[in-house]
């Protein structure tokens, strides 16, 4: 620390010192089991905190190496395997999808996004790679949609935590149903990336996971990160907890017990990972593609993946039921804060950083302007049914929900400016 109280990352140590307490509070009202969170700046990891339990009822400690389910966290990462081969010349942001997946010709779109199944057009187009990294593909999520199509999702490709398809039966089984908008129309959240998951699989010629183990976690170093967890790092692993509105506590929320790697290994949302490793994906992000001398794309890529795609019209348009764009936009696989001011209501930033959440609470942010990396660790979750994503606008888990704009606030006004 230099005389100020600011230490080499450029943090205020009693600016830092509020994390814990802030957490500590909210474990202690019990909205949360445990958190995790890590700021790295300036070449330094300037904080990590732990806080409440990884398991309540072993009473198993949150750790620095805890094991995280991160959910759509596990999206950028799809991204940039997607983007390693468009610099290889395998696919290109205009290429239509049945270039790879025929399955998913002459799709047709419901003339009402709630109304009945059988009132369709034809699509106009085939959906493209870049409608799949921007979510304007027109697929859908049973948890984001309403009426029949909602349901229609959950009939046709059962829980999306837990899904038991092999990856072509359910390609054919989500190419089988309509789309809720044209191509390109507008963002709507979805399965999109499961889909580039699966692409990039058939285009390698190989299981996506090998794909992401070569090309991502070996060559990072990110050791704990894969579609499942091995019998001897199960006790590090974090229980996910869903709050029980009747009895006031956390339940747990069961996974299947499996003995090794799923059959479906999605890139929208199946990763497991932990503090460390994801900090060496964002901070090779922050760095624009290179990390510890380890270059995965080249720097253009990355600001290509990190420029704002979407229109003004579809910015107004809201996100699971929140203003969300009102300051921000999407790129390739991550938001971007366009105005800081007016995004602050979900908690402080800076406008250039980018990052994208998980269904379980987990967070992260690359900061260009701050030189920052910051990482936010819960498993807390909300139910991922049927036009659940409403929810998120009734006040279901805002306890919770609060703690990482909390958290943002604290850490941005730690810096020593």
């Amino acid at each position: 620390m230099d005389g100020a109280g600011v230490n080499v990352s450029g943090f205020s140590a009693d600016g830092l010192a509020q994390i814990k307490p802030a957490l500590q509070g909210v474990v202690d009202a019990g909205h949360l089991s445990g958190a995790v969170t890590l700021l790295w700046r300036n070449g330094d990891v300037a904080d990590v905190t732990t806080v409440g339990l990884r398991d309540i009822a072993t009473g198993a400690p949150m750790t620095r190496d805890t094991i995280f389910r991160i959910a759509s966290m596990t999206k950028p990462v799809t991204s940039i395997a997607a983007l390693m081969l468009m610099e290889e010349g395998k696919l290109k942001l205009d290429d239509p999808i049945t270039k790879w997946a025929p399955e998913f010709k002459d799709m047709v779109v419901l003339k009402d996004p709630e109304g009945p199944l059988d009132e369709t057009y034809p699509a106009p187009r085939d959906i493209t790679i870049e409608d799949l990294m921007t979510h304007r593909s027109g697929l859908a999520y049973s948890f984001t949609s309403m009426g029949p199509i909602a349901q229609a999702h959950h009939e046709a490709l059962g829980d999306v935590l837990s899904q038991t398809h092999a990856p072509d039966a359910w390609m054919a089984a989500l190419a089988g149903l309509p789309l809720s908008y044209a191509p390109g129309e507008r963002l709507h959240y979805s399965h999109a990336t499961d889909v580039l998951g699966f692409l990039i699989g058939r285009i390698e010629g190989k299981p996506f996971r090998d794909v992401l183990i070569e090309r991502i976690f070996q060559p990072l170093g990110m050791v704990d990160t894969d579609f499942w967890i091995p019998l001897e790092k199960r006790d590090r692993a974090a229980v996910v907890y869903r709050f029980d509105e009747a009895t006031q506590t956390l339940k747990p929320v069961k996974f299947p017990d499996l003995a090794g790697p799923p059959a479906f290994c999605g890139g929208g949302g199946g990763l497991v990972s932990t503090a460390d490793d994801y900090l060496k994906f964002a901070r090779m992000m922050l760095n624009r593609g290179e990390v510890d001398g380890v270059r995965l794309v080249q720097p253009e890529t990355v600001d290509l993946m990190t420029a704002n795609r979407l229109t003004d019209a579809q910015r107004a348009i809201p996100f699971m039921g929140f203003p969300f764009w009102m300051g921000a936009g999407f790129g390739l696989g991550v938001s971007v804060i366009l105005d800081a001011e007016k995004q602050a209501w979900m908690g402080a930033g800076t406008n250039g950083a980018f990052g994208w959440p998980g269904a379980f609470g987990t967070w992260w942010r690359a900061d260009p302007q701050e030189n920052m990396v910051m990482l936010y660790l819960i498993q807390n979750s909300m139910p991922l049914e049927p036009g659940s994503a409403g929810e998120l606008a009734t006040g279901q888990r805002m306890a919770a929900a609060a703690t990482l704009p909390m958290f943002q606030n604290i850490a941005y006004g730690a810096l020593g400016r």
